[in-house]
């Protein structure tokens, strides 16, 4: 299942994020693709928003993970610095855990990835103008994204 949506600024990025992570379960994946700048980050923040999460969010890019407690935990990975790295670095076990898990650039880590999950591409349309598009992989998320509506 797939769905295109259009945002148009930043506060409807940020809204997305939160009305998706007030219906993410235990044991979640999102992966988040797009253009540096496209809007991965702020969507996270909404995420943690619906978990939550009372902590600042921000990139994980130079420690490639952090994680938050909220409503449900949150592990926010930046795979962008791990291309072309194949040593075990013990991400199978969070993603096994009862966190949900966001990983932005999961191209440079999707040999190691969970098959289910909703894999969500941002494109820029213009400076502030974005369409997201949200595909469903397994029947949970298939589930989510008709939720979500």
């Amino acid at each position: 299942m797939q769905t295109v949506i259009r945002i148009n600024n930043l506060d409807e990025t940020i809204e997305l994020g939160k009305q998706l992570g007030e219906l993410l379960k235990p044991n979640m994946l999102i992966t988040l693709s797009g253009d540096l700048s496209a809007g991965k980050t702020t969507f996270t923040k909404g995420i943690g928003l619906g978990l939550e999460i009372k902590k600042i969010i921000n990139s994980p890019t130079f420690t490639i993970l952090k994680q938050y407690q909220g409503r449900l935990n949150l592990s926010h990975f930046d795979a962008y610095r791990l291309e072309g790295q194949d040593n075990d670095l013990g991400f199978e076990e969070i993603f096994d855990s009862d966190d949900v898990c966001v990983v932005e650039w999961p191209e440079f880590i999707s040999d190691i990835l969970p098959e289910k999950r909703l894999e969500i591409q941002i494109n820029k349309i213009d400076e502030n103008a974005r369409k997201f598009v949200l595909k469903a992989i397994g029947k949970e998320y298939v589930q989510l994204l008709e939720a979500l509506g």
